[in-house]
């Protein structure tokens, strides 16, 4: 096994931007799109179970994907062309052309449902993880369009694929599995850099920190974990026996801009954030109805500068996506639905106060989390909306539903007026 000793170069506390070794055949993109990251790419389990038979719902989105037989349990646009990667219960992933719902390639080799398809940061490579343990990467050919792409390996070591994330500035590839364990890769050459272990249950969510430099990882254990990739053991751990931090499983997790702030939300309804410099919980927010599991969890940059500790989101079963002031603790406004919340978005910025919530009651809301105002509703499923991500500049949201449609809506006014 190749470590990650030869392959990477993370950078200490002190430096600045410093996380790839430039001898890595890796690609580097400006830091000026501020795209962000999906949340929740994996497939929702047992969530809003709704019938399905609604001839009667108004349809306004743009464009629809009908190519998927059975549930889209993953979707990711590509960070600047119009084009979204989907996987399904079909064993099957596409890239798409999201102006016309043309396939461009159909991802194929997977032998069960393909539960997370994401594009890498610079969109030059995508990736498909699947409940069968692998792990595969394709890769553009040429420089002239988005129109051609290859296969280029697969990667293997997971029992199963929960969730998929490329570094945010790397051809560094991350994956939770349902064995307790999480591994990274290096691209294009599929070399293994670590295997973190540590966790004792499935590894149900994990990011990159934004300034790339760290990994934090939170399982159906109940327990956090915070790596630095070099390392095979952890720099901290938080478990249900430490002071405050009783979630039950964790379902969810998100890290602030300035890689300072982790939020977690449980099975309990409880939420919790972790300050990731000191390794301990700074504060509880308790919008959610007790016993209901809080699916999703987005930070969002009302200043535009990524430096206050800011507003972050979260959302539960219980339907509500609620707004916390993490300067006070306090909730700022209570977003509803009439099913679970399974997946919430935050826009780049100059919008960085728009944020798209999906559910299982088949809608998704756009909404301005400065008043808890809503813009817009995006209806057009006939079933649980499963994922979702924002496309071009967060112009449009693309979704993935448990009816098997992946549709493209713009997120504010209707282009017709």
């Amino acid at each position: 096994m190749n470590t990650a000793q030869e392959t990477v170069e993370y950078g200490s506390d002190e430096e600045g931007d410093a996380f790839i070794d430039s001898g890595d055949v890796l690609a580097e993109v400006p830091d000026d799109g501020d795209h962000p990251m999906d949340e929740d790419d994996e497939a929702e389990e047992g969530v809003g179970d709704l019938p399905s038979g609604d001839s009667d719902v108004k349809d306004n989105s743009l464009q629809h994907f009908a190519t998927h037989n059975g549930s889209v349990f993953a979707i990711s646009c590509h960070p600047t062309e119009p084009l979204a990667v989907s996987g399904g219960e079909d064993d099957l992933g596409y890239i798409w052309d999201i102006t016309d719902g043309e396939v461009i390639v159909k991802l194929t080799g997977h032998t069960d449902s393909v539960c997370s398809a994401s594009f890498s940061s610079d969109g030059q490579m995508v990736a498909t993880g699947g409940m069968d343990g692998k792990v595969r990467i394709w890769r553009r050919v040429g420089t002239t369009d988005f129109r051609n792409w290859e296969f280029l390996t697969e990667l293997q070591g997971p029992d199963e694929v929960i969730w998929l994330r490329w570094h945010p500035r790397g051809t560094i590839l991350l994956a939770g599995s349902n064995d307790s364990t999480v591994w990274l890769w290096q691209l294009p050459s599929g070399n293994t850099m670590q295997v973190f272990a540590g966790h004792s249950g499935p590894v149900q969510c994990g990011e990159f920190t934004p300034d790339g430099k760290r990994i934090v990882t939170a399982s159906e254990d109940g327990t956090l974990m915070y790596w630095d990739p070099r390392s095979p053991t952890p720099l901290f751990k938080l478990s249900p026996q430490d002071a405050r931090f009783d979630l039950e499983n964790i379902t969810s997790l998100a890290i602030n801009a300035s890689s300072t702030l982790a939020v977690v939300g449980g099975t309990s309804g409880s939420v919790r954030v972790v300050s990731l410099s000191k390794g301990e919980v700074v504060g509880a927010l308790g919008g959610h109805a007790e016993g209901e599991s809080v699916e999703a969890v987005q930070f969002v940059d009302l200043a535009g500068t990524g430096s206050s500790p800011g507003v972050v989101v979260t959302g539960g079963t219980d339907g509500k996506a609620c707004v916390w002031d993490l300067t006070t603790m306090r909730l700022r406004a209570t977003l509803e639905h009439q099913d679970a919340v399974t997946s919430l978005l935050t826009h780049p910025a100059p919008k960085s106060h728009l944020i798209v919530s999906a559910s299982a009651d088949n809608t998704l809301r756009t909404w301005d989390a400065r008043t808890g105002a809503l813009v817009k509703e995006h209806t057009g499923h006939h079933g649980p909306i499963l994922s979702a991500s924002l496309g071009l500049q967060g112009s449009v949201v693309v979704s993935g539903g448990d009816d098997s449609a992946c549709l493209v809506f713009t997120t504010e006014v209707d282009e017709s007026g």
